[in-house]
C-alpha cells in the first residue's frame, strides 16, 4: 500500500492535456440515488450518518463509544473564474480547484462571460469513511454532483453525474464524490459532514491518465 500524499488542491499535479471520459448525466431521484444517497427537501436537522471508529484488533469498540464526534457545518461555495471552477468548504476550511472547462493548455483564467460552462472536467475524487455529507443550494438552483459507489477499486467508468433539479442531496459514507457543480456562474450551498473529516482520495488524472467530463446542461439520460 502506498503512503498517502499531501495534495495541493489549488495547484493540482496533472498534465496540461489528457483524454476525456464522458460521464453519463442522470436525473437525481430517490430511486436513481439508491446506494449513493437521498434527495433532501429540508436541510435543517437532517440526520448525518456517523460511522463508528473501527477496532484495530479482535476486541470490538464499545457500542456507546466511537461515534460521538458529531458533525461540522458551513457554506460550500463554488464559482467559475474563466475556465477554472473553484470550490471553498467553510466547514473544513479547505479551498480547491474542482476542475476546468477544457484542457489546461487551453484555459483562460480571467473572468469572461462568453466562456462555455456547459461541462467541467475533473482530475480528482474522494470519499469520507467517517460519515455522510449533505449539500443544499441556498439560492434554490439546479446543480450536478458526480458520484460513484463505495469501493477502493473505483474506475472512471464507475461514475455517474446526478442532476439535482430541486432541493439538496445527501450522500452516504464511503460514496465517491467531488463537491457540487453549479448550473450558474457561482453558487452557495449549506454543507454538513462528519467532524472527523477523514478523506480518501483518487487522483484520476494521475492514476488513469484521463479527466472525467461532467456535463452540466446537456440532455439527461432517464
Amino acid at each position: 500500500m502506498n503512503p498517502a500524499e499531501k495534495i495541493d488542491y489549488l495547484n493540482p499535479d496533472v498534465p496540461m492535456e489528457l483524454p476525456w471520459v464522458d460521464v453519463p448525466l442522470v436525473k437525481a431521484t430517490n430511486e436513481s440515488l439508491k446506494g449513493y444517497g437521498k434527495l433532501v427537501s429540508d436541510y435543517e436537522d437532517y440526520p448525518i450518518e456517523i460511522v463508528r471508529w473501527p477496532a484495530k484488533g479482535w476486541r470490538p469498540v464499545d457500542l456507546d463509544t466511537g461515534d460521538e464526534a458529531g458533525t461540522v457545518s458551513g457554506i460550500f461555495r463554488c464559482w467559475w473564474e474563466g475556465d477554472v471552477l473553484y470550490g471553498e468548504n467553510e466547514a473544513v476550511e479547505d479551498e480547491y480547484i474542482l476542475g476546468w472547462s477544457k484542457n489546461l493548455k487551453d484555459i483562460d483564467k480571467l473572468n469572461s462571460f462568453d466562456i462555455d460552462h456547459s461541462n467541467v472536467i475533473l482530475w480528482h475524487a474522494n470519499y469520507h469513511p467517517d460519515g455522510g455529507q449533505l449539500f443544499y443550494p441556498l439560492d434554490d438552483i439546479p446543480f450536478v454532483i458526480p458520484l460513484a459507489l463505495p469501493g477502493d477499486d473505483v474506475k472512471p467508468s464507475s461514475f455517474k453525474a446526478f442532476y439535482v433539479e430541486r432541493g439538496g442531496v445527501y450522500i452516504h459514507p464511503n460514496v465517491w464524490h467531488e463537491g457540487v457543480f453549479p448550473t450558474t456562474v457561482a453558487a452557495e450551498f449549506y454543507g454538513e459532514q462528519g467532524l472527523v473529516h477523514a478523506r480518501i482520495s483518487c487522483n484520476i488524472a494521475k492514476e488513469f491518465g484521463v479527466f472525467l467530463n461532467i456535463p452540466l446542461v446537456k440532455p439527461i439520460q432517464k
